[in-house]
């Protein structure tokens, strides 16, 4: 309730802050009265009220609380157009010329601030929703890792109801305390203080289950959610398709082509051609100070496989002694990685100058040349090497349908701290989901990931 009063009194500081602009700005149409203005502050919160700005269930996870006030913004200018044509009135063209267009751009601003105060809470255990999982053990358990895996969501698993409450050592392993069966959590709930029951996909009963608890949560203010079991697939590819007899989910191919990808393709050679311009001083400095501190060339060509399985030779500055490839089998032994990546977070292959590179990501930027040739994007999936292709699965040649990027999912969510199984995850989560918007929000955590330099040994 704090957070849902303190959007709304931005929200309405905006429109104040859009309405003096609307009178600081140098235009021959007159200011608009006291009394227009006072309705245009007071009308903006209660629009974005009605066209659901507000709603709970939008609030601090994906873009349609943002595509909300995008669309107020566009009612308000509508509203003022039609206004003022039907009732001209002093300073009306101000409202639909300033006033609309900055207290969306601000409103816009106050929600983006406000959701990042609110992951940051709920990183730190606050504002988070106590959750309760239902369904069966293993279905369950990997619910509560993608659960905790992400505590922007704000849930936290308190507890777990499984077919076989006997039986359900591994979840107590794992630290999941089972709370009772499946015909027990009504009756359970109010003893934990459970926000929300989450249930699990998977089970031929579970229709007629979930309609039975849905009919007993009625009246107990405790959320019901269900997971669909299609892990890869964003909410946006998601639609509910009604029908006379039973609701059926929609699932929108992902897109591979088109404009979009276009625009993508052009930002890439573009941007590359600017940074490898703007960065050279950069380029320079680092190449004298690897070949100044050892032997060796400065640049690293490796072989990786491109879009459509296409090889081709990934750029890195080197960050390891000359004969670092031929070391590997000697220290597998010491492997911290997974099954298919070897790791080591004191490798000693690596060169004094090339630790600081590696913690800064620094030794990636000659894959700038990679983009400016059209064989990696600046965002997708890591570049795999032919090695790892020769294991892929049917799930894992997903991402070769797309470039692979200098940075992705899988560098913003932990780089080599994570798991193989995580890691593909990730990239293939991409692909199918891939948006411009995507993008850019992982060029923006991709700075915080590499300032902050989590799994980069």
């Amino acid at each position: 309730m704090a957070y849902l009063t303190t959007l709304v009194a931005g929200d309405t500081l905006s429109a104040a802050a859009a309405v003096s602009l609307a009178w600081a700005v140098p235009l021959r149409e007159p200011a608009p009265t006291g009394v227009l203005a006072l309705a245009f502050v007071l009308t903006w919160p209660l629009l974005n009220l009605a066209l659901g700005s507000y709603t709970e269930r939008r609030l601090g996870t994906g873009i349609e609380e943002f595509r909300r006030v995008a669309t107020a913004g566009v009612v308000a200018v509508a509203m003022c157009g039609l206004g003022g044509a039907l009732s001209p009135a002093p300073g009306s063209d101000r409202l639909l010329l300033v006033a609309a267009p900055a207290a969306t751009l601000l409103t816009l601003a106050v929600h983006g601030l406000g959701r990042w105060r609110l992951h940051a809470a709920r990183r730190a255990g606050l504002k988070t929703k106590q959750a309760v999982l239902v369904g069966r053990d293993v279905a369950v358990l990997d619910l509560a890792r993608r659960i905790r895996r992400d505590p922007t969501a704000g849930l936290e698993v308190i507890g777990a109801f499984v077919p076989r409450p006997d039986r359900a050592g591994d979840l107590r392993r794992h630290g999941i305390s089972v709370l009772g069966s499946l015909d027990d959590v009504v009756h359970v709930l109010d003893d934990v203080r459970a926000d929300a029951v989450v249930v699990a996909s998977a089970s031929e009963t579970a229709g007629h289950y979930l309609r039975e608890l849905a009919w007993r949560l009625e009246g107990t203010n405790v959320e019901l959610l269900v997971s669909p079991g299609v892990i890869e697939v964003a909410p946006n590819r998601l639609h509910v398709r009604p029908t006379v007899s039973v609701p059926l989910i929609h699932i929108r191919e992902p897109e591979f082509r088109g404009w979009r990808r276009v625009v993508k393709a052009v930002m890439d050679r573009v941007g590359a051609a600017v940074l490898i311009l703007v960065a050279a001083p950069l380029f320079a400095a680092i190449v004298v100070a690897i070949r100044v501190t050892g032997p060796g060339p400065a640049i690293y060509r490796q072989h990786r496989v491109g879009k459509r399985g296409r090889p081709f030779y990934m750029l890195k500055f080197r960050s390891m002694v000359v004969d670092a490839d031929r070391q590997v089998e000697a220290l597998m032994v010491f492997n911290e990685g997974n099954t298919v990546l070897f790791k080591m977070r004191r490798d000693p292959r690596v060169t004094g100058i090339g630790r600081f590179l590696r913690r800064y990501s620094l030794d990636e930027l000659p894959q700038l040349f990679n983009v400016l040739k059209g064989e990696m994007s600046f965002v997708g999936p890591r570049p795999a090497l032919e090695r790892e292709v020769a294991q892929y699965g049917p799930d894992m040649h997903r991402r070769l349908l797309v470039k692979p990027g200098i940075t992705g999912l899988w560098q913003v969510n932990g780089r080599s701290d994570l798991s193989w199984d995580e890691a593909v995850e990730l990239d293939v989560r991409y692909v199918e989901n891939w948006s411009l918007g995507l993008d850019l929000a992982i060029l923006l955590r991709t700075v915080r990931a590499v300032l902050r330099c989590p799994g980069a040994y």
